[in-house]
């Protein structure tokens, strides 16, 4: 059992140290929330299972642990949230459509919509893109393996370099955690953690 849990850090680990190839697009990310906060702009975040998970994280902390106090409070929404709204539109129509129908409901033009795919090829997820593209907001993904199709349609993807699932959700949820805690340097946070 100590072997298994020795690989599996050192697999986190080993992804983590591959992101810095992509720090010019952590900057650019980080860039594109911040303007959406200048700018009353609101940032959706979605996702399925684990990745459901992170994007209501993310979220959590966009509109809490964000805070400074220099600068605007994120409008930020989960589309995973409203587990009532999600199982309706799965049992009335499809799972497929459970993001694209409640953008539909709120997206405007240079809205950012933050897409968590281990795969890059939920279908869900991809129709939401594609959607929000359509309509001028701005997509940005976080994916792992190859990026799957989700890395193609998106204005900028992280991708993080494993076949694990468990590795990439890991790492995601520390990219999230690097976002916020340099948009919190970036200004003088408003709260302490306990």
């Amino acid at each position: 059992m100590k072997e298994e849990i020795t690989k599996f850090f050192n697999d986190c680990k080993n992804s983590i140290d591959e992101l810095n190839e992509q720090c010019g697009t952590l900057e650019d990310i980080i860039n594109i929330l911040q303007k959406a906060q200048k700018n009353s702009n609101t940032i959706y975040t979605i996702g399925n299972g684990g990745s459901g998970s992170t994007a209501s994280h993310f979220v959590s902390d966009l509109l809490k642990t964000s805070i400074t106090k220099e600068a605007k409070r994120f409008m930020a929404i989960s589309l995973v949230d409203n587990v009532p709204v999600n199982l309706a539109w799965s049992n009335d129509q499809s799972f497929d459509s459970i993001f694209v129908e409640q953008l539909k409901n709120f997206l405007k033009s240079d809205d950012v919509v933050v897409a968590f795919s281990g795969s890059g090829n939920s279908k869900n997820v991809l129709d939401a893109i594609k959607f929000a593209k359509e309509n001028g907001a701005i997509c940005v993904a976080f994916s792992g393996m190859d990026g799957g199709k989700l890395k193609n349609i998106c204005d900028k993807c992280i991708i993080v370099k494993s076949q694990d699932m468990l590795v990439i959700e890991s790492d995601h949820l520390a990219i999230c955690h690097c976002i916020i805690d340099s948009i919190r340097k970036s200004g003088t946070p408003l709260f302490k953690y306990d």
